[in-house]
């Protein structure tokens, strides 16, 4: 049985790992590579195992890093099934035509330069339609629900606490005497988020798949967050501009609606207009809306009150371009806008005109990955290139990384220190090099684990235990125990149930003596 590590490995984003035994490939994830060049370029190539050749695909949830890939994947010959939770499924189906829109757009951008540069056109990784093809693949997986694969291969989906519908997996593979059991951790989120429950704890596995986006790092305690949150908007009130927040369009958006609701309740908010620019924030938002039942105590308490949490009063949503454009004129008004890294969508614009003025600020609410603009800007660049214009940094610049979904590294090792026992490896993945070789020395020094930080497309065997066979005998003992007690609760009188118990404890000695010998 082997392990590759085909994506999100030395790098944060481009999950993907493939699970290859002697009869089945299983595909845990699909992402998309952001960041640097050199890492995008990785979208356009082939993909390193046949598409046609993969059994399965389990989607730990709908971010592009872990699901983006997944409409070429298809295109280029995948058939089975892709398992995911609800929520999951109906986010990917606005996430993934959302974009295949941005690559069409990106590359008709780049084909004009290249038509003037008389240079060749490039093909976008995948479109829109490719996108709407995919979905029907999708196939619902409950929290908790045991999936059988195959005879030999089972899955289950556990409530990972990162974004609506995220989930961690555990895969048991049996391969004819053994069983190995996997855990992919996909993203852990934060304990203690707005509106959705906090990340199962698993305690028993042989191969660990865990992520380290903040393997180094420590957010801000308690409610920190809500009252930097406040004094970014206070700041930017009385200096007269504009507060932009990039923020994903799934949970970044929703958890910032939550707040300033608490906000404009305790009347802790100045009069400043509140946009969501971002068509796909909008269709998300709707989704959260209509699953409450995902949703954690504290949201679901806000709506047995009557009061939507990721609702309040005066929000303004900006549906057209047009909309979008006319917000190039306000001042004093709270911006929301994606994507969350300025990689793309309509934020960029927002930047664009807002990023010069020294009235205005720049609020960072979620982990922004080596080489995107949000990354360039966070690390206090003084000029940046937007849509080709050279842009003076000037604006005031706020990070609150108390608002990241994923747990920083307290909570990673909270997580990993919930074993009974010393899974037999642990793969440190989904983080930059730093951080995801800091946390692996920590689980080392502090765990006792043998934890490595697998390198882009490693492959690794898995070694197989045999499993543990009970005794025939004593499994007989067992079955005929419990039906014995199960007979102890009906109407049998104290001198009946006495003389049972005491021939259920001669059947014990016996049993044990008859095993002695056998030994």
């Amino acid at each position: 049985m082997r392990l590759q590590f085909l994506g999100a490995a030395g790098t944060v984003t481009g999950s993907c790992y493939l699970l290859e035994t002697a009869n089945t490939r299983v595909m845990v994830d699909c992402g998309m590579f952001q960041g640097p060049k050199e890492v995008r370029e990785r979208n356009y190539g082939s993909f390193l195992v046949p598409p046609g050749s993969v059994d399965f695909l389990l989607l730990t949830h709908a971010h592009i890093d872990h699901s983006g890939l997944i409409p070429k994947f298809i295109k280029y010959g995948y058939k089975g099934k892709i398992f995911a939770t609800a929520p999951t499924i109906e986010l990917c189906e606005v996430l993934l035509p959302d974009s295949g829109h941005i690559q069409e757009m990106e590359v008709e951008r780049k084909n004009r330069k290249n038509r003037r540069a008389h240079k060749a056109l490039i093909e976008p990784i995948y479109n829109v339609k490719d996108a709407y093809k995919s979905l029907p693949y999708f196939s619902p997986a409950a929290y908790d629900e045991v999936i059988q694969l195959t005879p030999e291969i089972r899955a289950r989906f556990n409530d990972a606490g990162h974004i609506l519908g995220s989930a961690m997996i555990e895969l048991w593979v049996k391969d004819g005497g053994s069983e190995v059991k996997l855990v992919f951790s996909g993203d852990i989120g934060r304990k203690d988020q707005p509106l959705i429950n906090d990340p199962s704890l698993i305690d028993e596995a042989d191969y660990v798949i865990v992520e380290s986006t903040y393997g180094n790092r420590m957010h801000e305690q308690g409610d920190e967050e809500i009252e930097l949150l406040h004094e970014a908007i206070w700041e930017t009130y009385k200096k007269g501009g504009n507060l932009i927040i990039p923020a994903f369009a799934v949970e970044r958006t929703q958890d910032l609606l939550y707040h300033l609701n608490l906000l404009m309740e305790a009347k802790r908010m100045p009069p400043m207009p509140v946009y969501i620019d971002s068509p796909l924030s909008m269709a998300t938002t709707a989704i959260f809306q209509h699953n409450e039942q995902y949703f954690d105590c504290q949201a679901s308490d806000l709506i047995n009150k009557g009061r939507d949490p990721v609702q309040l009063p005066g929000l303004k949503f900006t549906k057209s371009s047009e909309e979008s454009m006319s917000l190039n004129e306000v001042s004093g008004a709270i911006i929301i806008s994606a994507s969350g890294m300025c990689d793309a969508g309509r934020i960029r614009h927002h930047l664009k005109y807002n990023l010069w003025r020294p009235e205005s600020t720049v609020l960072f609410v979620g982990y922004q990955a080596v080489g995107t603009l949000g990354r360039l800007i966070l690390e206090g660049k003084k000029t940046v290139k937007i849509f080709g214009d050279e842009i003076a940094v000037r604006a005031g610049i706020r990070s609150i990384e108390g608002y990241s979904a994923h747990a920083d590294q307290a909570g990673l090792m909270e997580w990993a220190g919930n074993f009974k026992k010393p899974p037999r490896q642990i793969f440190v993945v989904h983080g930059e090099p730093e951080s995801a070789n800091t946390l692996a020395r920590l689980i080392n020094a502090e765990l006792g684990y043998n934890a490595m930080v697998p390198a882009w497309q490693q492959v690794v065997d898995l070694e197989l235990e045999p499993a543990a066979v009970e005794d025939p005998l004593k499994a007989v003992y067992k079955s005929l125990s419990a039906k014995i007690h199960g007979l102890l609760e009906t109407g049998l009188d104290q001198t009946q149930r006495a003389e049972i118990m005491r021939r259920l404890c001669e059947l014990e000695v016996y049993i044990d003596e008859g095993m002695k010998k056998a030994i």
